[in-house]
């Protein structure tokens, strides 16, 4: 086979965008983007501070891991901090207790301490490889062209939650004593703390 020949090559592969809606089970991983604030307690080198505008945020990538749409990747950011106000960290607060609440099967009305103890983190590692039921929805890229996003999480009080995780899964207690979250790398990846899971 002459290499320069291409009239064999496959044609490129084209993909539509997932549906608006569509609930997708995905594993979310953080690229680093070496900032840290030990005020903040952000450490690892994963948020990214923007130069220009002076936000900070995860930059985060979505891969879903089953189904229909199985490997296709999406892009969103999670605010950490605005120099416009807290609006932008409230919202990444909330979406993050929505993750934790998703991959832990925690449903948002439980306020017990088995609950409490899931909706923590020891830091951003522990949602380096976390998978939870996610929300497609849309929204423009640079060139204005409508690009599947994922910006919102599925809870366990929504009627398709269990479905689309699977089989019942209870949370773990809160352990009695000082000890690694139980939940850290929830991907099933043994637990490197302050390591970014592409660098394990």
């Amino acid at each position: 086979m002459n290499y320069f020949d291409f009239n064999s090559a496959s044609e490129p592969s084209s993909f539509d965008i997932i549906p608006k809606g569509t609930l997708v089970r995905v594993r979310m991983t953080v690229k680093p983007g070496g900032h840290d604030d030990a005020s903040q307690g952000w450490t690892g080198g994963y948020a990214t501070r923007n130069t220009n505008t002076g936000s900070v945020y995860l930059n985060c990538e979505f891969v879903v891991t089953e189904g229909e749409f199985a490997r296709r990747k999406m892009w969103s950011l999670i605010g950490l901090h605005s120099p416009k106000g807290p609006e932008w960290a409230n919202m990444g607060r909330t979406f993050v207790k929505a993750v934790l609440n998703s991959a832990r099967n925690v449903h948002p009305g439980d306020s017990s301490s088995v609950a409490q103890n899931a909706r923590r983190i020891s830091g951003f590692c522990d949602l380096d490889g976390i998978e939870f039921l996610g929300k497609v929805d849309w929204e423009k890229d640079q060139n204005g062209q409508d690009k599947s996003v994922i910006k919102s999480a599925v809870t366990p009080d929504h009627k398709d939650y269990a479905a689309a995780m699977g089989s019942p899964r209870s949370p773990v207690a809160a352990p009695a004593a000082p000890a690694p979250n139980p939940y850290a790398q929830a991907a099933g990846r043994p637990p490197v703390p302050g390591v970014p899971s592409w660098a394990q």
